[in-house]
């Protein structure tokens, strides 16, 4: 017997408007029932559910998403999370391509974004 993970829960301040960042990140929609004031919100399709809590992030996350492209770079992919109203916590990148950056959603929360998978492909020995 084992268990499966249902959810991956973000306590956040306003859990629909972090859901809503969210989805334009990920390219998933919110559940249809999540509506703005809502104690909780979904993504569908990723198993995020985030939260409303009254206390305040205080501290560093001690679990994190790590994105990684589908179509476009690293560096285009974090250009358009930024426009989205993240923030670089972060920045890992190497001048041989390499490496990742760490940001933060509107709430605080980190997370990294990593290179796609073509980018890798095209690394000797990958």
């Amino acid at each position: 017997m084992s268990s499966a993970i249902r959810h991956v829960t973000i306590d956040s301040a306003d859990a629909y408007r972090l859901a809503e960042f969210w989805s334009r990140v990920l390219g998933l929609p919110v559940h249809e029932d999540d509506k703005p004031g809502d104690e909780d919100a979904l993504i569908e399709g990723a198993g995020l559910l985030f939260v409303t809590v009254p206390e305040p992030k205080t501290v560093k996350n001690r679990v994190h998403l790590d994105l990684q492209p589908k179509d476009r770079t690293r560096d285009e992919e974090i250009e358009r999370i930024l426009a989205l109203g993240a923030t670089i916590v972060d920045d890992r990148r190497t001048p041989d391509g390499k490496g990742w950056a760490v940001l933060a959603d509107p709430e605080g929360n980190e997370f990294c974004v990593e290179r796609s998978a073509a980018e890798r492909a095209g690394e000797p020995g990958a």
